[in-house]
């Protein structure tokens, strides 16, 4: 599945990527994150609780920021497994400099597996986009 969005962002292009890679900031931006754990340099695991019936329970996810060139783009990538299947995603963000604000553009690919799968790509595709515009709306709150 792909998702392409542009985001604009009230805030400095270096301040908008430095906000990018701050684990509470992201944290603070993903309603089921509990908490970040730094694992190495460019690695999280990311403590999530969801409590959607058929998903509910406590997972460990990974989250890594590549290829980083500040304050241009980076690339995100999370991985999460758990018993009712899996979700791998990667996110490539590009931030221009637009007036007094940052244009965020964000090109993600996810890939689904086992029963979350099952639920159909339109729907998967439908939330993903929802929990994307989300984080984001949450983010250009937070780096103001």
């Amino acid at each position: 599945m792909k998702l392409t969005a542009l985001y604009q962002i009230a805030a400095p292009r270096d301040k908008v990527f430095t906000a990018l890679i701050n684990p509470d900031v992201l944290q603070r931006c993903i309603d089921v994150c509990e908490k970040m754990v730094k694992t190495t340099a460019e690695s999280y695991d990311a403590h999530l609780k969801i409590g959607v019936a058929g998903f509910k329970g406590n997972y460990i996810g990974k989250v890594q920021f590549k290829e980083q060139k500040p304050p241009e783009s980076l690339t995100l990538i999370i991985e999460v497994k758990a018993r009712p299947g899996f979700v791998k995603g990667t996110a490539r963000i590009q931030l221009a400099e637009k007036k007094e604000q940052t244009e965020l553009h964000c090109d993600a690919d996810a890939q689904v597996g086992g029963f979350i799968a099952a639920i159909g790509p339109r729907l998967i595709e439908a939330a993903a986009k929802r929990m994307m515009d989300e984080f984001f709306r949450k983010f250009g709150e937070l780096v103001l």
